[in-house]
């Protein structure tokens, strides 16, 4: 079942700078081997619900396991029979502001 996440995974009470936790998420999430986007405030995985989960719970230990409170926050949205939601998600919104734009032009 092909499941599209938003998660962000984060070390709590450590401070103001959290990029060298981050990368240490990401690095697991890129491990995995599923596709993924990240931006500044949560990244994106796309793929079999079971192996999207096991990425989250592998990213979220390798934080958890040095002894660091972790916070987790995810959202998923589960579409059987799609697949590449991720990027088809934003290209449609671009597709309707580009007909939208040259409407305008008009």
């Amino acid at each position: 079942m092909n499941t599209l996440i938003s998660v962000a995974i984060a070390p709590f009470g450590q401070g103001d700078e959290l990029a060298e936790y981050v990368a240490q998420v990401i690095e697991v999430i890129r491990e995995s081997g599923l596709p993924y986007q990240m931006n500044s405030m949560f990244t994106e995985i796309e793929g079999p619900w079971d192996e999207v989960m096991q990425t989250v719970k592998d990213a979220t230990f390798v934080l958890a396991e040095q002894g660091i409170r972790t916070e987790v926050v995810l959202k998923a949205d589960i579409r059987p029979g799609r697949t590449n939601t991720m990027s088809k998600k934003v290209a449609s919104v671009n597709r309707i502001l580009n007909e939208q734009g040259a409407e305008d032009a008009k």
